[in-house]
This record gives C-alpha cells, structure tokens and sequence, in this order.
C-alpha cells in the first residue's frame, strides 16, 4: 500500500468518527425561485408633458397625446373681487425707453440678412415697398359676414368653482373668474399677484392634470393607484420644483409611481435618433441641448426666454406697422391672443423665394360680435417676424434675462443624497474631470459674441477671461476652502461669467452653434452637426428646415465644415 492511499484511509476513518461523534455537516439551503417580474402594460402608464400654453397627456400606448389649453379660470372667493388674468402674448421688458429703438435696431439686421441671401434662381429678394401695402391696408373697412359670429362664451350660470381648458380661455371677461396659466416659458408661473405662489400654482396643476385624466382618458381619481406616471421636464430644471411635481403625483393624485425624464432625451427617442443636437422652439421658451446616446450633456443646455408667442407679437407689431386693418386688435385681449396666433400660422414662413406683395383675407369671430371679413396685403413682415428667433432684439425685450444656463442645485435638507453629498463622494479623478471641462465651458461662455445690437457686454467678459484659468469647478465650490485658498475670487469670476453671457440676446442659429461647442470632443461635435433635431410648434413655417440648415452651415467653425460630410436639419420622426 502506497503512502497516498494510507493517508485517504485515515481522512475517511476520521470522517466517519466525526459523524458517530454528532458533528454537523453544513447544510446547502434549497434553491430559491426568482420571482417573475410581470411586465408593466402600457395601458396603465400616463405619459404628462407640461408646457407652457398645452398640456399635452396621454396613455403610453397611444399615438399621439391629447392637446389641452394649459390654462384655468377659478372662480371669485369674494363678491367685488377685483378681476386677474395673467397676460398671454404680452409680457414684461416691453415698454422701455428703448424697446423701440431695439426693436428697430434688429429689424434693420433681419432685413440686411434677407437681402444678402440669395433666391433660389441667384437673384437678389427685391425689399416690398411699406408705403404701398401701409396705403393700401388704411382704407380697408370690415365687410360682416354674419350678424351673429356663431362663438359664445363659456356658460358659467350654474358657477363652477373652476374651469380648465378650452372652457377656461373662453370665459367672459366680465365673469367673477381669475385666468392662470400655471407655466410661463418653461417654468413655474411665480409672481407677487393673485394665484402667483408655489402653493397655488402646484393647486392649478393639480386640478388641471387630474380634470384631463378623467375627462380625455376616461380614468377615474380612484384608480389612478393602478397607474403609472412618466413626467416630462425641461432640460434646465429647478430641482426644487420637480421635487414638488413629483409629490404632487404621488401623494396628492394618487399613482402608484412616477418616472421622471427630460424632454430632449425623450425627442431623441421619439424621433428614432441615439444622438442629436435637440432644439425645441416652444411657445414661450427655447431650450437647446445635445444628446448622446440617450444622456444630455449638462454644459450644452440652454433656455432661450423666447419662442412662438414673441414671434407672434413681433408680426402683430409689424402688421400695425404696415396699417393692419383691424384697429380694435389688442394684446390683452384672449380672443384677439387666438385670432393672432392663427395668423402667424396661416402667413408667417421662411422661403426666400415667397417675395413681393400678396393679398389676403381673415375672419373675426367675436362672442356676442357678428362675424367681420377683412382684407389684408402683406409684403415682407410674413419673412420678418419668423426670422426674429435668429435676431432677437426685434422682440424689444430690454431688462430681462434672455438665456439661462444650467445651475448648480442648491442643495436640499430634505435629501441625504443631495449633490453637495455626490460631490462630496466622487473620486479625485471625477473631481478633476468636471473641474477641467466646466472651465472650458465657462471660457467659451466668456468668449462668445452676439450680433450687434443686442445686449452684449463683450468687453466686460474679456477683462474676465484671465480669471477663468483660476477658475474653480462645482465640487470646489462646494466643498470649502481647503480645496481653493482664492474661493471667493473664483466664485466671484464664475458667478460674473455667466451671468454675463446669461445677459446676452442669442439668436437661435448662435445657441446650437454655442451648444456643439460646448460638446467634450470633436468627434462628438461632428455627431451633433449631422444630427439637428428641431422639435416644437415656434419653428413649423414653411421653408423653416432649409433655412435653418443654411444659416448652421455659414456660421459653422471653418474646421469643421470640411470633416462633417452633411448637416442635417430633422423635423420629423425617422
């Protein structure tokens, strides 16, 4: 017998007295069953997309969402209560001392630019003589169609405590009911006047959100614990705010759960795309932003305090220019708000090769009015009014901050994992990598012009450039002074920065070129130029895809005009 197999005859001898002796042997648990998630139906998810003038709600197995006014009338607590609308096309910054001249200012740069692009045929567009179409529009009277305009106001006798929607833009005036729209350019409506604080705002959405899921898509209140939600929020958020949205669906309507995404990201996915430089023209805000593969770069966001509603008074300021014939038009008036809209809609286009003077006709149909018939001749203000997206100041907008970055959250006592915390925790790595490309970006902020005329403070930002190499990054200022001795400078030159380049009027061709920019390598930068998704309802004119495209391929950095073999302006789903 070997000495392996005496020593195999021991270990089994002693084996054996081990289990003669009671010692136990571990014992294997039995095998556990993998619970079977059973996946969610469609059906029982509510997609919420807030905007500022629509919501827009809907299940997720629907094609396409349900559009309703974003609007709600509540009625008067008191009798004598003063009566309160929020403004709809009107808006602050308007009637400065030097609105005007600003507004004259750029339309002088609109029309340079349509005279120095060429038609499609390479002649030069001949300007339309103002004189005669001004001539021509002042001796138009009203021809009446009908004594009775077939319009009424909203029936309030049995006096609802509420109404929302399209019951709620065509209250009467003269009614006890206060109008709010509880988003303005992307935002919360917050402001110092009746229904202007959080809490009432929160009050509105909730009331207008829950009437919509129960009227449009036929769910009860009751229910609503079977579903889930998918909410829709702006690139650049309030994370404070998105905090309360998400309580609001949770504990006040009753979900079950709540998914949060932003918009552009969901663009991209809707539009069959992985990546895209994403621009939404809203109706009262413009945001920016470049996606890859499904993450939205943080320094590439911008919001533009700007989209179709200034458009439309901006056409509504040249109409009155060129004699509109309707005298009695006003800004504050919601159905005039209605008729102007449709206007835009119906004329406004971006095709150079439209030229010369046209004749036209619109109806006015009033509550309580008969129904009126005008004729209208228009020449270039069709042209000018779209093109004011790409220069600004001829909305005339003075005092008010036009571009909006995305800030650094404030931190919240309610959260432990606040970003003071993920900052805090991040690797020195991670630390280092955010610190160098936010100051790239905050150098290109310092460094980038506007069209003159606008509001720039060019050489301001220059006399910063040199204090942005000490620049500090979020982390830095987040966690004190043993990271920078210099904090409060740093801190200082950064706040300045931006606050510099937020004051400036951006046109739209500059935000998604400034946007690309800001893009972490040129291979991506190159992705983005080939890949320019426009989504929204402030750019559907007519020719709006060619001439953007145009205007991004003048503009665009000479080095790159040779590498991107194709920019590619897309408006709609792939």
């Amino acid at each position: 017998m070997t000495q392996v197999e005496q020593d195999n005859g021991k270990e089994k001898e002693k084996e054996k007295e081990k289990e003669q002796r009671g010692v136990k042997r571990p014992i294997v648990p039995a095998a556990i069953p993998e619970s079977v998630l059973e996946p969610i139906q469609s059906n029982f998810i509510v997609v919420i997309h807030p905007g500022s003038s629509t919501l827009r709600i809907g299940r997720a197995a629907d094609t396409l969402p349900v559009g309703v006014p974003h609007i709600i009338a509540r009625r008067h607590k008191q009798q004598g209560q003063p009566h309160y609308e929020d403004p709809w096309l009107h808006r602050d910054g308007l009637n400065k001392p030097e609105s005007n001249e600003q507004r004259q200012n750029g339309l002088k740069m609109v029309d340079q630019a349509i005279w120095s692009k060429k038609m499609s045929n390479g002649a030069r567009r001949i300007p339309a003589p103002p004189d005669q179409v001004r001539a021509y529009n002042k001796q138009m009277r009203p021809a009446v169609l009908d004594t009775n305009s077939g319009v009424k106001w909203t029936n309030t006798s049995h006096q609802p405590e509420f109404l929302v929607g399209e019951e709620a833009l065509y209250v009467n005036p003269s009614d006890c009911y206060n109008v709010h729209w509880p988003i303005r350019r992307g935002q919360f409506n917050l402001h110092e006047g009746p229904g202007g604080s959080l809490t009432a705002v929160l009050a509105d959405l909730e009331t207008i959100w829950t009437y919509a899921i129960q009227k449009f898509l036929e769910i009860p209140r009751k229910d609503l614990k079977y579903y889930r939600c998918i909410l829709l929020i702006p690139d650049i958020y309030n994370r404070q705010h998105v905090k309360e949205l998400i309580n609001l669906l949770l504990n006040n309507i009753g979900f079950s759960g709540v998914v949060v995404h932003q918009e552009s990201i969901c663009a991209t996915f809707g539009s069959g795309l992985s990546s895209a430089c994403v621009v939404d023209v809203g109706e009262q805000k413009t945001s920016v932003c470049c996606v890859e593969d499904g993450v939205s770069h943080r320094n590439t966001r911008l919001r533009l305090a700007y989209g179709g509603s200034d458009v439309t008074r901006c056409f509504f300021w040249l109409m009155q220019r060129s004699g509109f014939p309707y005298r009695e038009c006003q800004l504050f008036n919601r159905m005039d708000c209605l008729l102007l809209q449709q206007l835009k809609e119906t004329f406004c286009h971006l095709d150079q090769d439209i030229s010369g003077i046209q004749d036209h006709e619109f109806k006015v149909r009033q509550p309580d009015s008969p129904a009126l018939l005008y004729q209208l001749r228009q020449g270039d203000e069709k042209l000018q009014a779209p093109m004011a997206l790409f220069y600004p100041a001829t909305f005339g907008i003075v005092g008010q901050k036009i571009t909006s970055l995305q800030h650094r959250s404030q931190g919240d006592s309610e959260d432990p994992h606040d970003e003071h915390y993920l900052l805090a925790t991040q690797s020195k790595q991670e630390q280092a990598a955010k610190a160098i490309a936010e100051r790239k970006a905050l150098a290109k902020f310092a460094g980038f012009e506007v069209e003159s005329g606008t509001q720039n403070t060019d050489s301001a930002e220059k006399s910063h450039s040199h204090e942005l190499e000490l620049g500090s990054s979020q982390h830095e200022c987040l966690l004190g002074a043993n990271d920078s001795e210099d904090l409060p400078a740093t801190l200082m030159a950064r706040k300045t920065t931006m606050s510099q380049f937020e004051g400036k009027a951006l046109g739209l061709d500059k935000s998604i070129l400034h946007s690309i920019d800001c893009c972490g390598s040129d291979e991506t930068k190159k992705k983005m130029y080939s890949s320019i998704l426009v989504v929204g309802g402030g750019l559907m004119f007519h020719g709006a895809q060619e001439f953007l495209q145009h205007r991004i391929l003048n503009k665009m950095p000479p080095s790159f005009r040779r590498i991107v073999e194709n920019v590619e302006v897309i408006t709609r789903p792939k």
